[in-house]
This record gives structure tokens, sequence and C-alpha cells, in this order.
């Protein structure tokens, strides 16, 4: 009996001891194995073939943009006189065959319509014709959710209404929001989680005039535009999505680790945020002196937005000279001879981006525009190095 007793005893401890080896490599297989977000915008004013997308690599399509007309969710053809229609919708959603988990959102607003916002979100009324708009659209169109991107509560942005009242209203909007999504699917039975996200803004001033730590309550994931910080209204060259502040602080309008932190000190959960990357670049021209190869001097021309497909074949070719920050981790090219300097982000910047929001806990990549890239070159860097 002792020896049968010692036996037994003998199994049950190394079975514990591969049970708990073997319950640890799972985890350490499962940690490796987080499932990032990819959240790729894509214009439909733009000229591309929808159906080129690489699903694959994606987690989430966020179709640019749905207009608010008379107070509701609705398409618009007037931007950039092309057409924005269904079937693009329907072009989308069918990538689901090459990806069954991609999930496909409208973008409502933007940089150029954002104008009716304030009003959709003044009044309780208001508010929830906005909201079931917004839900019957998703229904209509067979898509998983909604992107609210209001550029900006109580700021002009384009020139558009505001009012101080959007601070609070913008949280009222999104709540209202939340509550059709819900709603909608509590009466069709299935079960499903209609998606609710944001784009916002990078800025403290975007963070003052929100109530992020309350409005992250009601959204799946927030995609923070960490982009533009030197942009269309600069006659200065400058990083336009520098990782870190670069070496002269004096001259930095913002920088990615800022964005992320203000977002986190607001209340949101590092898990609900996703980190913009851009696939284009901002240029200058008449770039009025050399020093420092032409980062951070006057310019004749405000940063013109230049897609990375038609910066990549320029770079070290055609006497422009590829350089970077090492403090901002930012690449730059500058021509001496044609006084052109260009800000951009590479694989290189962007595996740059990858290894802080991981060390960061944040939720993945968020990135504007799809068909900006060249020949995927970025996605397939932003995809590669998360996967690692």
């Amino acid at each position: 009996m002792k020896a049968v007793t010692i036996f037994l005893y003998t199994v049950v401890v190394f079975s514990l001891i591969f049970s708990s080896c073997n319950s640890s490599g799972e985890s350490k297989k499962s940690a490796q194995k987080k499932k990032y977000r990819i959240v790729g915008y894509v214009a439909g004013y733009q000229n591309f073939d929808f159906k080129k997308i690489d699903a694959a690599k994606l987690t989430h399509i966020n179709y640019a943009f749905a207009n608010v007309i008379e107070g509701k969710v609705q398409f618009d053809n007037s931007l950039n006189k092309t057409s924005m229609k269904p079937e693009d919708i329907n072009t989308l959603t069918g990538l689901k065959k090459n990806n069954p988990d991609l999930k496909v959102l409208v973008s409502v607003g933007g940089w150029a319509w954002s104008g009716n916002f304030s009003d959709a979100a003044l009044t309780p009324g208001s508010r929830k014709k906005f909201a079931e708009s917004a839900a019957e659209f998703v229904k209509k169109y067979h898509l998983d959710g909604i992107d609210i991107d209001w550029e900006y509560p109580n700021q002009t942005g384009a020139g558009n209404k505001y009012r101080p009242e959007d601070v609070e209203n913008f949280t009222l909007l999104l709540k209202a929001v939340r509550q059709a999504l819900d709603d909608m699917a509590k009466k069709e039975g299935s079960g499903k989680h209609y998606l609710l996200t944001i784009a916002t803004g990078a800025d403290e001033t975007y963070i003052e005039n929100t109530s992020l730590g309350e409005a992250q309550k009601y959204l799946d994931f927030i995609n923070i535009m960490t982009y533009d910080f030197y942009n269309g209204w600069h006659k200065v060259t400058g990083h336009h999505s520098n990782l870190y502040p670069s070496a002269r602080p004096g001259k930095d309008m913002n920088s990615c680790v800022n964005a992320v932190e203000l977002h986190l000190k607001a209340g949101v959960p590092a898990d609900k945020l996703t980190l913009g990357i851009p696939f284009y670049g901002r240029k200058w021209t008449g770039v009025k002196s050399d020093k420092n190869n032409g980062l951070f001097q006057e310019a004749s021309s405000i940063g013109s937005i230049i897609p990375y497909k038609n910066i990549k074949p320029l770079i070290n070719k055609n006497g422009y000279i590829a350089f970077r920050d090492p403090e901002a981790k930012a690449p730059y090219l500058w021509n001496p001879e044609k006084k052109v300097f260009i800000s951009y982000d590479d694989p290189e910047s962007i595996a740059l981006k990858i290894g802080y929001l991981k060390k960061k806990g944040l939720s993945g990549v968020m990135f504007w525009e799809y068909s900006d890239d060249y020949r995927g070159e970025l996605l397939n860097a932003v995809y590669t190095d998360l996967e690692k």
C-alpha cells in the first residue's frame, strides 16, 4: 500500500507540474497572439478600386465619409466632385469573403463635413434624430457600426459652427447613438454588437473641449489622429507625425507620445486607444534656409499633402536626401537645390511606433488613408510589426 501511495503521489505531482508548464506555455502563446486592431480609413472620394484592398491585413475599414444633412446621417456626393455611393459599401462588405472577421463602418464628418454636428448635438430631440438616423444607416447598408469624426467640438475647424455646449453635448450625442445601436440590436434578436468609435484630435485643446473620460464609456475604441502636427496652416517646416519630441522643444507642435498621454490622463483606458499613422506626408516648397537640412525653417508654402506613393520614388533620388531626427524618431526629405522639405512616415518609423504602442498597452493602429500607400509597403509594415 505504501509503494502504491508513493507511486500515485508521484503521478499526481508530475501531472500538476506538466499541467502548470502547459498552462504557462499556453498563456505565453496566448499573450504572443494578442489581436491588435488595424483600422484603415478608405476615402470614397478617391479614384480607387476597393476590390484591391488587402482585407486580410485589416480588422476594420472606415468608409469616409457620410455627411450630417438636416440632422441626419446621409450620403453626400459633393466632396471633391466625386460620387460616394452605396455600391462602395457593398464592395467593402464583400471583402469579408477574404476576411470573415473584418468589420466595416461608415465614418461621419471629417474635416470638410463637421459643420452640422453642433446643431445635431444641441438638444435631446436633435440627438435622438441623429442617433436614429445613424442606426438606420448602419442597418440599411449592412454595416458593423459607425465612426464619428467631429472636427472639432467647441472649435471652428474648417470654419464650422461651434458653441461651448459642444463639450457636454458631444458625450450626450455619443450616448444617444450607443443607445440607438443597442436598441436596434435588441430588436433584431441576433445578439450582435454594433460598434461605435470616434476619431479624436491629438492636442491639448481637443482634450479641453471634450469629456473623453465620460465619452469613452459609450465607445468601443478611439482612433487618435496623431498626425498633421505641422500642417496646412504652417509656413514653417516640421514633423507632422513624430513619435517623440525633438531636441528643439520650442519648435515642436506635438508628438505621438504626448497625444497618448493626454488621452490616458483624460480617463481613456489604454486598450481603447489606436495610434494614428499617416500614409501621406506634408510638403513645403520655397524653404528659406538650408539650416538643419531644412527642418524647422520658414517656407514660401504651407505644408501641403503628398501621398506616400508619391514620396517613395523620391527617397534618395532626384536631389532628395533622406534624414532622420534621432530624438523625434521621424524621417524627412530635404532637397537643397529645389528647397523642398517633406515630412512623412516609413517602415522604420512605423516599427518604432508599434514598439511604443505595445509597451503602452494600446489596442492597435489606425491609418489614413489606404490609397495613399505605395504598393502596400506601409500596410505590410504595420501588419508585420503587430504580428511580431
